[in-house]
């Protein structure tokens, strides 16, 4: 376009003069290397990546982020949070320079990512028939409802307190209208504690939740045993030959509580069917049936509401449902179960209990006795 013609395209496409004259000289150049198919400018250009231009960062790096698990007692970030800005003043102590996203980018590139703290170490160590126990439950469980006998899995869920409290979790209200509860969880006396205990049936996929606002005690298990028994199990399995009961190995329900035995004792005396229990192993208490498969869609269904009364508790366990078609039944419990009751030796004697000759203490049938023999 002759003379200005350079100024101009400059001002129309907004590249550089220096660009525009470069690209004159590469077009009136015959011996110009080609330009590679889709890229804009010759391989090679541009800056180079930190990892390239800074060798020996992404070893430092390495070393700033896994510093716990090498117990280098000198890295400066040892004992404060591994965040993306920490490290790049970590990086900067040891002379190297990069941002805190071009940190971030490093880390995936080192195979790391945001992680949190994951249960599952043991207190105690696992028991060597472990794995063993899980098979035998399922093999038990599996036979029991093929002959039509009920399976439930029972637990106590945690403790919780009555009163406008805080709830964790969220709920969608109006914008910046949260729901106003206690600055601080002091229980309430007079309103007490609530504590569900469940009874889910494996195979029916339902859930019946006794909520009692006393003591939980092998009397109050025993007790929502019964009240399910009556509610539901009686009418769907009444031709059933006995039931069977999966639960932990510790707490209301535990193997080694007596008073547990006794009253299971109880209940098939009144309901004139022999009671099939099968305990979870040591440390394995996460693996009951009802932690998974209820408790955690009770304590997702009410999520940032405040547990105000007994009534709202019952409410929102009933309220409970899934897309694979869980339903609950949810009823209050107002009695009041007295703790610490022993059971003499006399009474234990007198439990009807047959144990299984694989880990009896664990998997044992407690069968009712006659009338004329109580």
């Amino acid at each position: 376009i002759g003379y200005g013609g350079i100024s101009l395209v400059s001002r129309v496409s907004g590249a550089s003069r220096q660009t525009l004259t470069d690209g004159l000289k590469e077009l009136a150049d015959p011996n110009a290397p080609l330009m590679e198919q889709g890229r804009s400018r010759r391989a090679g250009g541009g800056r180079k990546p930190v990892f390239e231009s800074q060798p020996g960062i992404l070893d430092a790096l390495d070393d700033l982020v896994s510093a716990h698990t090498k117990g280098s007692p000198e890295s400066a970030l040892l004992w404060t949070n591994k965040s993306l800005r920490n490290l790049e003043s970590g990086l900067a102590s040891k002379g190297y320079s990069a941002s805190y996203r071009v940190v971030g980018v490093m880390l995936k590139m080192l195979g790391y990512s945001l992680q949190a703290n994951k249960k599952t170490l043991s207190v105690t160590p696992s028991h060597q028939d472990r794995d063993a126990q899980f098979e035998y439950i399922n093999e038990q469980c599996k036979s029991a409802s093929a002959a039509g006998s009920p399976v439930i899995s029972v637990d106590a869920k945690k403790k919780e307190k009555i009163g406008n409290f805080k709830n964790s979790g969220r709920v969608y209200r109006e914008s910046k209208n949260p729901i106003k509860v206690l600055d601080h969880d002091f229980p309430i006396k007079e309103l007490s504690k609530a504590t569900p205990f469940g009874v889910y049936s494996i195979f029916q996929n339902r859930g019946f939740v006794n909520v009692g606002l006393s003591s939980d005690t092998a009397t109050f298990a025993v007790e929502s045993v019964r009240r399910w028994w009556y509610a539901e199990g009686a009418t769907i399995y009444a031709e059933a030959p006995m039931i069977v009961i999966t639960a932990d190995c510790g707490g209301s329900n535990g193997y080694r509580n007596r008073l547990w035995k006794l009253e299971l004792q109880g209940l098939a005396n009144e309901i004139g069917k022999p009671i099939r229990v099968l305990h979870y192993p040591p440390g394995t208490s996460k693996w009951n049936k009802i932690e998974h498969r209820l408790f955690s869609f009770i304590t997702k269904n009410w999520q940032g509401i405040p547990l105000v009364s007994a009534a709202v508790i019952v409410a929102l366990i009933c309220a409970t449902k899934t897309t694979k078609g869980l339903a609950v039944r949810c009823i209050l419990d107002e009695n009041m179960y007295e703790p610490g009751r022993k059971v003499t030796d006399n009474e234990f004697n007198a439990v009807n209990i047959c144990h299984d000759v694989f880990h009896g203490e664990w998997n044992y049938v407690i069968s009712p006795i006659e009338k004329q023999n109580i």
